[in-house]
This record gives structure tokens, C-alpha cells and sequence, in this order.
């Protein structure tokens, strides 16, 4: 439908920022896909992107309009899932935004379990943060958010959710390796491995941490969750985490629940943009993970 292609190309631009990059990602030429830019704001009567030193950026009518596209590209993405149904054949693609922590074991795990039933259904993952999560919602970028305590947002639609009791991650030699949940004064003092400050398990930390008038024993802090479990096996340091971001077959790193009378239980949501119709394929995986979570699998 050669409508859609160029509502395609008008998100394409939107996204990168650029012409020529989205030119590139297209594989037409800059000055091809300029002059369609050009033909779609003639024909609205008015300009949908500033031009700026970097590129170009969507004024306040490119908002309207490319919210109005990814709508429209949605529910066609929506309509071509139940037609492949009907046709008995599971198709379609999947875009995930989660916690990073989410990373190392729920969501490879649930990928692969669906899959393995449905293996022409394609996924894409990226990381968002408590406050982005919604973002990615409305943006299209996401179809279903996997997330630790989102911001509260009238956008976001919680399908279910599960209650976190937050880890603390030590090797086995560690001075708090004791039987039983961890006192998070203990916990102070040691030097830390922890998430940067928009991560939602950082959060948490930070408000316990003002709670007592004190601040949290930084030794050094990343996204990579993986760099800070590296950190943590090699000397005294310690890193958090929720239960759903264990991995199971990890024996190298031990880990025991914050006593709850220090740090509150959380929540993990999978959620979706609100009044949004998913398409087959993303819907029968968010219902998978809503079941995980109601199961208290996570």
C-alpha cells in the first residue's frame, strides 16, 4: 500500500534525526527522500520538521501528524497478524521494552518459549528505564513493557504485575554470605556495583539510603548489568538485583532478599499503551507474560 510507505519513510526520518541516516536505513537516495518530505508538507500546507545543525527535528505539527502515522501503521500491522491467523499461521513481529535487569533471564527465556511454538514470529528488545517505558509505548517503538516500578503514566496499561523483594548479589566468601534476608545497613557498608540513577532498582536504593541520612557506598555504576555481576565476582563489592534478573544456572554469585522492614517489595509490570489493539502475535505474548507473572513464576 503505497500510502503506508510513505508514512514509513516520514517515521524513519522521525526517528534517526536525519535525512541521509534515514536515506541509508531506507535505501534510497537523501535527495529522493527529501523531496517526498517536501511533497508530504506541501500537501499538508505546513513544514513538519525544523531544520537544525544535527538534522532535523519534529515541530509541534510533525508530532501531530507522525503520532497520526504510527497509529495508522499500527493498526494495519494489527490487521495483517489476524489475517495471517486465519490462515493458520502464527507470523508477525514483537517489540519489547524492559528493565535491563530483565535481560538475563525472563525475557531470553520467554522468547524462546514462544518461538518454539511460533517460529516465524520475529522480536526486537531494548532497554528502557522506569520513565521511558511509557515513551516507548506512545511512540510505537514498543508494543509490550516489561518493567520495575514504571512512572505513573496515563499511558500505561497494566496488563499484570508481581511483587520484587529486592537482592542483594555478593560471591560466596562475602562477609554477608549469613542465612536468612539481609539488613540493608549491612549492606551500606559495602562499596556498591549499582545501576545508574534512572534505573528503578537505583531508585529504590536512593530512597532507603535518604531515609536513614546517609548516601549509598558508590564504588562504581553502569547500565551493564553483566559488567557490574563481573565487578561483583572478583572482590568485595556488591550489586542488586530483582528476582526475575537471576540467572538461575549463575554459581558463582550468591545472592539473599533485603528484610523487607529496610526496603519495600516493588513491582514488575508487563504493560501496553492504553486503548491500543494489539497485533495477534504481540498480544498472545503479552498474555504469555501476564500468565508468568500472575504464577508468580518471575
Amino acid at each position: 500500500m503505497r500510502h503506508q510507505l510513505q508514512m514509513r519513510y516520514l517515521d524513519t526520518v522521525a526517528r534517526v534525526g536525519s535525512i541521509r541516516k534515514a536515506a541509508d536505513i531506507l535505501s534510497i537516495t537523501s535527495s529522493a527522500l527529501n523531496r517526498r518530505i517536501l511533497t508530504m508538507e506541501e500537501d499538508l500546507g505546513v513544514p513538519l520538521f525544523d531544520r537544525v545543525a544535527s538534522g532535523v527535528r519534529l515541530n509541534a505539527a510533525g508530532e501531530i501528524v507522525i503520532h497520526h502515522f504510527r497509529t495508522q501503521l499500527a493498526e494495519m500491522d494489527r490487521v495483517k497478524s489476524q489475517i495471517q491467523d486465519l490462515q493458520g499461521e502464527r507470523r508477525g513481529h514483537v517489540a519489547i521494552a524492559c528493565s535491563q535487569a530483565l535481560m538475563v533471564s525472563v525475557i531470553p527465556e520467554q522468547i524462546a518459549k514462544y518461538q518454539a511454538e511460533h517460529p516465524n514470529v520475529t522480536f526486537s528488545v531494548r532497554v528502557c528505564t522506569r520513565a521511558s517505558a511509557a515513551e516507548d509505548l506512545r511512540s510505537f517503538s514498543a508494543d509490550i513493557a516489561l518493567v520495575f516500578d514504571p512512572e505513573q503514566s496515563t499511558d500505561f496499561y497494566t496488563l499484570a504485575k508481581a511483587p520484587q523483594t529486592l537482592l542483594v548479589l555478593f560471591h560466596q566468601q562475602h562477609p554477608l554470605n549469613k542465612p536468612g534476608p539481609v539488613r540493608f545497613r549491612d549492606c551500606l557498608a559495602w562499596p556498591s556495583a549499582l545501576p545508574t540513577k534512572s534505573n528503578s532498582i537505583r531508585v529504590q536504593l536512593e530512597r532507603a539510603a535518604a531515609e536513614r541520612d546517609t548516601a549509598l557506598n558508590v564504588s562504581i555504576e553502569s547500565d551493564n548489568f553483566y559488567l557490574l555481576r563481573t565487578l561483583v565476582k572478583q572482590g568485595d563489592l556488591i550489586t542488586y538485583s530483582l528476582p526475575a534478573g537471576v540467572h538461575r544456572d549463575d554459581n558463582d554469585l550468591l545472592y539473599r532478599a533485603i528484610d523487607e522492614r529496610d526496603i519495600n517489595s516493588g513491582m514488575l509490570h508487563v504493560g501496553t499503551l492504553k486503548r491500543r489493539h494489539l497485533p495477534v502475535a504481540a498480544a498472545k505474548f503479552a498474555e504469555q507474560l501476564s500468565q508468568v507473572l500472575e504464577n508468580g513464576q518471575v
